[in-house]
């Protein structure tokens, strides 16, 4: 089972009601929790101010089973999600929502263009090198775009790299992963040239926007 089936059989146990969560465990030992049952809902708090960032076309990187993209859709503005798993796509779809298997770091439709990207429920951990992840989103971003990002709160500490992933069938499986931190944020931004135009915190989530410089 790779990183991708992972995901894959998390969502499918999820959807069914199976409890689904699961921790990831990096080796300075921190520990990361995922928890698919939340991203099947219809909304989680907080999620009315990111969607409220979201006022043109937007790429919802990690669209897992499609909350975001689903809720831009119904509110009238062009959403695309985007997820590696299958299992992810399908649900999306099921939703309404606009959905394509794809890998952020390759082909991606609208590349250099889209007006607003979104990395939600962590997202910024995928592929496990956040400042690889947010040089790719500046490609995928217009001009004049703008990165919404959730990330861990403040204090938290950072990793990055591989965590391990303790499977439902007892199995331990590699995953390329990140935690990212609300104060390391400026600091990766500036390195992939952008910068922090706004930060936020509601129902205990925390949140910042990046533009190009």
């Amino acid at each position: 089972m790779n990183a991708v089936a992972v995901f894959d059989t998390a969502l499918d146990r999820a959807a069914a009601g199976i409890p689904a969560a699961f921790t990831a465990r990096h080796a300075s030992g921190e520990v990361y929790r995922f928890d698919p049952a939340a991203w099947c809902r219809d909304t989680i708090a907080g999620d009315d101010a990111l969607i409220g960032c979201c006022t043109g076309h937007t790429l919802d990187v990690g669209c897992g089973p499609g909350r975001l993209t689903s809720a831009l859709s119904h509110a009238g503005r062009p959403a695309l999600g985007i997820d590696v798993s299958a299992s992810a796509v399908l649900l999306a779809r099921r939703r309404g929502a606009a959905a394509l298997q794809r890998d952020v770091f390759g082909p991606v439709p609208g590349a250099g263009r889209w007006r607003h990207l979104l990395l939600a429920d962590g997202n910024i951990g995928i592929g496990g090198d956040p400042l690889r992840l947010l040089r790719r989103c500046r490609q995928l971003l217009a001009v004049d775009g703008r990165l919404h990002v959730e990330l861990a709160p403040a204090g938290t500490p950072a990793w990055s790299g591989t965590a391990t992933v303790r499977t439902p069938d007892g199995a331990d499986r590699v995953l390329p992963w990140a935690c990212v931190p609300l104060d390391d944020l400026p600091e990766l931004a500036d390195a992939t040239g952008m910068r922090v135009v706004d930060t936020w915190t509601e129902a205990g989530r925390w949140f910042a926007t990046l533009a190009s410089r």
